[in-house]
C-alpha cells in the first residue's frame, strides 16, 4: 500500500458544557431544557504529500465565518494550512444558537431577543465549540495513517421537497393541512434520493470510516426544547451497531434548499406504518441509510484505492446581494410594523407577573421581535454590494467534493452534478452561513425559502455559484 496516501479520524462532543442555552432554529426564541443526545464533530483528514484536505462535520445549524475564523485562528502554526480546513453543518434544528446577538440576518437583532432570557452567552458557547473542534482537527491530523479509499452510490428514500402549489400558483412550505388541502395543486419541484458514500480503510484492509453525503437537513425534531443531533442520533447508533461499534461517521448534507425529513404528502398514513412497525420517524430515516451502506459495502471493498489523484482547490467568491425592489421594500415594512404591533401587545401582556408564570411564557413575545427583525434587516440591506464566501473543490480520483455556504435549492445541485466531470460529485452545503438560494420557480413561487429576507443571494448569485462551481471542478481534472 503506497504510504503517501494518509488516512485519519477523530471525533469529539460539542454538546455545550454550561446550560441552558438558546437552541437555533425557528423564529422564536428557545431556551434549552436539557439534553436529548450528544452533539459530536467529526474530522477527516486526508494528505497525500504536500496536498491535504481536512473536513470537519458538526452538528450544527451551519457553520458561520466567524466560528471557523475562531477554529482556524487556534490551528495556526500547524503542520497543515487552516485554510484547507472545510467545515460544515449537519442543519440540526436542536443545536446552540450559532449568531451573535449584534447580528440580524435571520436571528435576532441588537437586543438579543426583545426579553430577558437568562440563558448562557452565545459568545461562550461559540468560544467552547471551536476550541472542541480544534482539539479534534489536530488530533485526526495527528492520527494519520496509510490507508485507501473507496466511494460509491445507492438510492435511499429519506428526503421528501416540503414545498407545494396552490390554486393561484403560489409556492408553500408545509401547511397543508385543514382547509388548505384542497387549495393543493402540486409538489414544486423535484427530489433527490441519492446518498453518496466515501468510505475510508487502513493497511489491513479493515474499514475505518465513512463519509455519508445525503440530501436531507436534520430536522426531524426541529421544534425541540432539548438539545440534540436529530436523526443522526439513531443513524450513527444503526450504522455502528450493522457495521462496527469504532467506525468514524461524517455525515455531509447535499443540495436540499427545499427538501426535508417530515414529509407533507401522505402524513396520516405514514405515521400509522411507523405505529405499526414500532419505531420513530427518527430510527425509519436511521434504518434506510444503513440499507443503503449495507448494499454498497460489499461492492466498494473491492475497489479500493490507495493513491488516488488528490487535489484541493479554494475559490473565494463574492456573491451579488440581493437587491429589494420598491414594491419589497413596502411589503416588508408593512410586515416589520405588524411584527412590532404584535411584540408591542406581547410586552403589555406580559406586565403581569402572572404571565410568566406560563410554561415557555416567552415564545410569543420573542417569535414577534424575531420576525420584526428578520424584516428589518431587510430593509437595513444595502442597494447594492457583494458578500464574500470561499468553495472548496475536492479531487480523489474519480470522485469530487464541491461545497457551498448556502441552503441550496436542488436545481443547483443536479446541474452541478450533471456538468461535473467527476464519475461521482459529493455536493456540500451548509459550508458557512446557511442563508437559502432559491429555484427560479421557487422564486416566482415565493413564499418562505424565497423571500428577500431569507434569502442574501438571489438568482445571478445563483448562476455564479453554478458556474463557478463547474469551472473549478473541470479544472481540477484537467489538471
Amino acid at each position: 500500500m503506497n504510504e503517501s496516501f494518509q488516512v485519519g479520524w477523530a471525533e469529539v462532543e460539542i454538546t455545550p458544557e454550561n446550560l441552558p442555552v438558546r437552541i437555533a432554529g425557528q423564529f422564536h426564541a428557545r431556551v434549552s431544557e436539557g439534553v436529548a443526545d450528544p452533539l459530536v464533530a467529526v474530522v477527516l483528514a486526508l494528505q497525500s504529500g504536500a496536498e491535504h484536505a481536512i473536513f470537519v462535520s458538526a452538528d450544527l445549524l451551519f457553520f458561520p465565518e466567524h466560528l471557523a475564523s475562531a477554529v482556524r485562528k487556534q490551528l495556526a502554526g500547524q503542520s497543515f494550512d487552516p485554510v484547507k480546513v472545510i467545515f460544515h453543518a449537519t442543519h440540526t434544528h436542536t443545536g446552540p444558537e450559532l449568531y451573535l446577538p449584534t447580528m440580524a440576518m435571520g436571528s435576532p437583532a441588537p437586543g438579543g431577543d426583545g426579553v430577558e432570557l437568562g440563558y448562557r452567552p452565545v459568545q461562550e458557547g461559540l468560544d467552547f465549540i471551536a476550541g472542541r473542534i480544534a482539539e479534534a482537527v489536530i488530533a485526526a491530523w495527528d492520527n494519520r495513517q496509510p490507508g485507501a479509499v473507496a466511494f460509491g452510490i445507492e438510492d435511499a428514500v429519506v428526503a421528501r421537497n416540503r414545498r407545494w402549489v396552490d390554486a393561484e400558483g403560489r409556492s408553500n412550505m408545509y401547511g397543508l393541512s385543514g382547509e388548505r388541502v384542497d387549495q393543493f395543486r402540486h409538489v414544486e419541484g423535484y427530489e433527490d434520493h441519492s446518498l453518496n458514500l466515501l468510505t475510508t480503510y487502513d493497511m489491513a484492509g479493515t474499514l475505518t470510516g465513512l463519509i455519508l453525503n445525503v440530501p436531507i437537513p436534520a430536522q426531524q425534531a426541529g421544534q425541540g426544547f432539548e438539545l440534540s443531533a436529530d436523526f443522526w442520533r439513531e443513524a450513527r447508533a444503526e450504522i455502528r451497531l450493522r457495521f462496527g461499534t469504532a467506525l468514524h461517521l461524517l455525515p455531509q448534507c447535499s443540495a436540499a434548499g427545499e427538501l426535508a425529513v417530515n414529509p407533507i404528502l401522505e402524513v396520516a398514513a405514514r405515521e400509522r406504518m411507523l405505529k405499526l412497525r414500532g419505531i420513530s420517524a427518527k430510527q425509519e430515516v436511521a434504518n434506510r441509510i444503513a440499507d443503503a451502506i449495507g448494499r454498497l459495502l460489499p461492492v466498494l471493498e473491492t475497489t479500493r484505492e490507495v493513491a488516488p489523484i488528490f487535489h484541493h482547490r479554494i475559490e473565494t467568491v463574492s456573491f451579488p446581494i440581493a437587491t429589494i425592489s420598491t414594491t419589497e421594500r413596502e411589503a416588508t415594512t408593512a410586515a416589520m410594523e405588524e411584527a412590532r404591533r404584535l411584540y408591542e401587545a406581547e410586552l403589555d401582556r406580559l406586565r403581569d407577573p402572572a404571565a410568566r408564570l406560563e410554561p415557555r411564557w416567552y415564545i410569543k413575545v420573542t417569535y414577534a421581535y424575531c420576525l420584526m427583525n428578520w424584516h428589518q434587516s431587510v430593509l437595513n440591506r444595502a442597494t447594492s454590494g457583494t458578500h464574500t464566501d470561499e468553495l472548496h473543490f475536492v479531487r480523489l480520483g474519480d470522485m469530487a467534493f464541491a461545497t457551498n455556504p448556502f441552503e441550496c435549492y436542488l436545481d443547483y445541485g443536479l446541474e452541478i452534478k450533471v456538468r461535473s466531470p467527476a464519475l461521482q460529485t459529493f455536493l456540500v452545503q451548509l459550508a458557512g452561513g446557511g442563508t437559502y438560494l432559491p429555484s427560479p420557480r421557487a422564486a416566482a413561487g415565493g413564499g418562505y425559502g424565497a423571500v428577500p429576507a431569507s434569502c442574501l443571494v438571489w438568482l445571478e448569485g445563483a448562476r455564479l455559484l453554478v458556474e463557478t462551481s463547474v469551472n473549478a471542478l473541470r479544472r481540477l481534472f484537467k489538471d
